[in-house]
């Protein structure tokens, strides 16, 4: 009897530290705790945490402050999904999709930086 409960101290004891981390630097304890740490940040399945890759979508496009034409910036990633003789219809039917109501897309403009590389597109609308 005794030595049960002096294992249940042990066993208690040590899962109290454990868990309040009292252990100090330097120990193997501490050196334990640190490995499995590490070992579940690098180890754990992605889909533990619904880490999955981004797909293009309508989150992509942002509406711009404008006179007379709605403007909206889009991703090139999103532009550059749609075949090119299609994308003035692709694109207006996302912009309708997010913002409710239905856009005529006049024209699509890419935007560059410096080094020539698309950087986005701008499209203008007509409500």
């Amino acid at each position: 009897m005794l030595e049960s409960a002096c294992y249940t101290q042990i066993v208690g004891g040590g899962l109290k530290r454990f868990i309040l981390w009292d252990y100090q630097r330097g120990v193997w304890q501490y050196d334990v705790i640190c490995a499995v740490i590490t070992l579940f940040i690098f180890l754990a399945p992605r889909q533990w945490f619904r880490d999955q890759p981004r797909i293009p979508s309508a989150a992509q496009i942002t509406s711009l402050p404008s006179h007379g034409e709605a403007v909206f910036w889009i991703e090139p990633e999103l532009v550059a999904s749609f075949p090119q003789n299609r994308q003035l219809d692709q694109v207006g039917k996302l912009l309708s999709a997010r913002t409710g109501k239905t856009q005529r897309l006049i024209r699509i403009e890419p935007i560059f930086d410096s080094e020539k590389e698309i950087k986005g597109y701008m499209a203008f609308a007509k409500p």
